[in-house]
């Protein structure tokens, strides 16, 4: 199995196995990430996701080139399609999802944590979208993620250089939100999504949706969403939970309803 999902409680654990390969991407990896992806969409249990690599020494390489070099050009297209469009179908979970960045992510590596939510880099590991220096462009979303993540100017400069990224540098420049040593990094994962799933889901869904759509729409536009997603809430019966529990000043049980 070249990626693997197991479950600690409400939190989903997706794994890329290739060590070997530092992680890479091949054909299969992505088909069968893709699967998962769309099993986690309707499963209720799951309300956060982490996504993190096998071994100490790669998140994820980016596309496995090895297997590109034996492709025709138009199996190099629907590749290109594939990886694109499986990091999207990954972004739109409507659950909170969490990159554990514990060792090269490369290329198509980087750009599967910017297609997470929140990224934790472990400080022996380096990120870079290194596309340029390969005669190609990022193809799967890195040119429209990371300048909304960290600003057009320094997007560039990480693209055209197409250097490697170190955690200092990717922590200030907001490319991750914590930096931790390798051997906390899954515990500070799983402790932030557990933190997150003590939380209503259908809030946290709404949440999301209302960020991510507003950052793509003007601020009156933006307001408008949130409106919305606020709406949707108020007949749930968790914020009827959230409520109660604090009348009576005990933690709140969500089922998501």
């Amino acid at each position: 199995m070249t990626v693997s999902l197991h479950k600690e409680g409400l939190i989903g654990v997706l794994t890329l196995d290739r060590p070997d390969v530092f992680n890479c991407l091949n054909l299969e990896t992505l088909i069968t990430l893709r699967s998962l992806i769309s099993e986690i969409a309707l499963d209720n249990e799951i309300r956060v996701v982490i996504v993190t690599g096998a071994g100490d020494k790669a998140f994820c390489s980016g596309a496995d080139l090895k297997e590109r070099r034996t492709m025709p050009q138009e199996q190099v297209q629907q590749y290109i399609k594939t990886i694109r469009d499986t990091f999207t179908e990954l972004e739109k979970l409507p659950k909170p999802i969490i990159a554990a960045i514990n060792g090269l992510a490369l290329g198509g590596g980087t750009e599967l944590a910017l297609a997470c939510d929140i990224r934790v880099m472990s400080d022996s590991a380096q990120m870079g979208l290194t596309e340029t220096a390969l005669g190609i462009i990022p193809g799967a979303g890195g040119t429209q993620r990371l300048p909304r993540l960290v600003g057009k100017g320094i997007a560039k400069e990480l693209i055209f250089t197409a250097r490697r990224v170190k955690p200092d540098e990717a922590l200030a420049i907001g490319l991750v939100n914590r930096v931790v040593s390798p051997d906390v990094l899954m515990e500070t994962a799983l402790q932030m999504a557990h933190d997150i799933s003590a939380n209503a889901p259908l809030a946290l869904a709404q949440a999301k949706f209302a960020i991510d759509c507003g950052m793509e729409v003007d601020l009156a536009s933006g307001l408008q969403v949130e409106s919305n997603a606020y709406q949707l809430l108020v007949p749930t019966k968790d914020r009827l939970e959230g409520l109660q529990a604090f009348q009576e000043k005990r933690k709140p049980v969500y089922r998501g309803e």
